[in-house]
């Protein structure tokens, strides 16, 4: 009877644990990065190049997903703005039927963006490593604006400041939590597993290679 007792003891305490860890790293990234956020594009400084954060572009039932569109969106605005001179779209490219930043590119050139502002990353295959490979393939390390949800931002910035990356986050439109509460709570855990990555795994990205050289020029 002890040996169980003992054992439910250690789970609660393991679960305690966990929960506070949760907890704790939210408010850590919460705290640290919100006066680097924007959403008024009349407020937001001007920078050099945005890095547009991939995600899927079509849902399980071929809907667009809001998250990808309202994306283009805040990217579209900072463009046509003036607030950027360059795009940076970096995501996922792990299978030849998927292409995060491929679809990106064909968004933000049916709105009007030309293909010479647009440069590809595709090994963003999470947000670490768009983070990473921005400064580590691209050379570009300050006057950079990162565009995603406002918790996706939050997260970026955080991981940019380990890096000492100079960064500021646009936000593009949420998606209502009516209409998807599991990315809300994911994000929870994904804050967790970011302090673990940098302060305790020093994970690194899955990919890096030869330097790649952005060819900024005037619109």
């Amino acid at each position: 009877m002890w040996i169980i007792k003992i054992f439910l003891s250690s789970i609660l305490l393991i679960l305690t644990l966990l929960v506070i860890s949760i907890i704790s790293c939210n408010v850590w990234i919460e705290l640290q990065t919100q006066d680097r956020l924007y959403s008024d594009i009349n407020n937001i400084p001007t920078k050099k190049i945005a890095l547009l954060l991939g995600t899927v572009k079509r849902l399980r039932h071929g809907y667009i997903n809001s998250y990808f569109q309202y994306r283009i969106d805040a990217a579209v605005e900072l463009y046509k703005a003036g607030k950027v001179s360059h795009i940076l779209a970096s995501g996922s490219n792990h299978t030849s039927y998927y292409n995060e930043p491929i679809d990106m590119q064909k968004a933000l050139i049916a709105r009007g963006i030309p293909a010479n502002a647009i440069t590809l990353d595709y090994a963003g295959f999470r947000t670490l490593d768009s983070v990473i490979r921005c400064k580590e393939i691209f050379s570009q390390e300050s006057d950079i604006v990162i565009v995603s949800q406002p918790f996706h931002n939050k997260r970026a910035i955080f991981i940019s400041d380990f890096y000492n990356i100079k960064v500021i986050g646009f936000n593009a439109k949420d998606v209502p939590f009516k209409d998807d509460f599991k990315t809300p709570i994911r994000e929870y855990l994904a804050r967790l597993k970011a302090v673990l990555d940098l302060y305790f795994l020093k994970t690194q990205p899955k990919f890096l290679g030869d330097k790649v050289k952005i060819n900024f020029s005037d619109k």
